[in-house]
């Protein structure tokens, strides 16, 4: 579907915004609008971010450990779970450098903090990079791509029902660190990926060696303590910490009530681009995550300070005007997300292989198939 209209008409004939038509702003004029202060970085309170969470993770283990109750584990594991969440978006900003100005403190901040969590920090970040640069774009991007219809439909149904069936595509991000998507071939571990420049190898031999040290202590405490220990401790923790960064990275890009344009060739900008991010409210989440749902100024300007963006967004909303969509308002738990993510995922399946400005597709036999089989099954 190509849309070159400047506005469309909804069923009762009321004109709509056209969130593909082109800005009438250019991206200096939403950076003007920023304060001056959203632009200053301060290790001492970026470390003290770090301080927080790493003491969190630490009392809940322990606390964990010393009651060691059935009843104390669940609470524990959607806890830490999201500490361990939250500990990621600290190394996003490492990799950011919003974290600070001190290279130095950055990559050695990244590398403890993601390799805690399993993450390989140079080659995360290497790749994230190229997602901030080509956010939006149908080939380029590197975050939740949608499919090309030709590609899709060369997918095998099985791969294409655990692509699309929740909760299995929230489970996807250790995949997506050794494979990337369909379509894209690499990596996130391999130096000679062609993720990765030849000046970069080893800058990820080293993400890899911290990676696979972490793995190893794991392994050790493993024999130590017990599996079970390990698994309990750690291992569902990180499977919780997993489910949140496929959930929240697709909810950025994904699942808004008007469809948003994707783009390629010609009608792709790194403003236009951006502008299709959308902000979530997380509810109490908001400040334990570090404010990731404050996230179309993140995109844009990703050297601002997790804990500046909302002060800049607020200052630049008037400049974005109906190009910002105000996230829906919510309550303690954001139950309200899930039903954005569920309803996304079974609808937004491909974009059309032609014409520089899609939207996404649905497969109408996907799921028909599925239940006919169960049926006959």
């Amino acid at each position: 579907m190509v849309v070159a209209m400047d506005q469309r008409s909804n069923a009762n004939g009321d004109e709509r915004f056209d969130p593909s038509a082109q800005p009438p702003f250019k991206i200096g004029d939403i950076r003007a609008a920023i304060p001056k202060h959203c632009w200053v970085k301060s290790p001492l309170r970026s470390m003290s971010y770090v301080a927080r969470d790493i003491f969190a993770v630490v009392a809940l283990a322990v606390a964990a450990v010393y009651f060691d109750s059935w009843f104390f584990w669940p609470l524990y594991w959607a806890a830490q779970g999201t500490l361990f969440w939250a500990i990621f978006v600290l190394g996003h900003d490492c990799g950011h450098g919003s974290f600070s100005d001190i290279s130095l403190l950055n990559t050695a901040v990244g590398h403890i903090l993601h390799s805690f969590i399993l993450v390989p920090y140079h080659g995360w970040r290497i790749s994230h990079r190229t997602h901030h640069q080509n956010h939006g774009h149908v080939e380029n991007d590197e975050s939740w791509v949608p499919l090309p219809e030709k590609l899709y439909k060369n997918l095998s149904h099985s791969t294409r029902m655990l692509r699309y069936t929740v909760p299995l595509p929230m489970l996807a991000y250790p995949l997506y660190l050794w494979y990337r998507s369909p379509g894209k071939e690499g990596s996130h571990y391999n130096p000679y990926s062609s993720l990765f420049a030849p000046s970069e190898r080893k800058l990820i031999a080293t993400s890899t060696t911290c990676w696979s040290i972490m793995l190893a202590t794991l392994v050790y405490l493993s024999f130590l303590v017990g599996p079970v220990t390990v698994l309990k401790v750690y291992g569902v923790p990180y499977i919780i910490f997993v489910m949140w960064l496929d959930a929240v990275t697709y909810l950025h890009h994904h699942g808004h009530d008007d469809k948003l344009p994707w783009y390629r060739g010609k009608e792709w900008s790194y403003l236009r681009g951006g502008l299709t991010t959308i902000d979530r409210d997380y509810g109490i989440f908001n400040n334990i995550h570090h404010d990731i749902g404050t996230h179309v100024i993140h995109h844009l300007f990703p050297q601002i300070p997790h804990y500046h963006l909302v002060d800049a967004t607020k200052s630049a909303k008037h400049v974005l005007g109906r190009y910002y969509r105000e996230p829906k308002t919510s309550g303690a738990i954001p139950i309200h997300l899930v039903e954005s993510l569920v309803a996304s995922i079974k609808k937004d399946h491909y974009v059309s292989d032609t014409g520089d400005i899609v939207f996404y597709e649905t497969d109408p036999d996907l799921y028909v198939y599925a239940s006919d089989k169960s049926k006959i099954n």
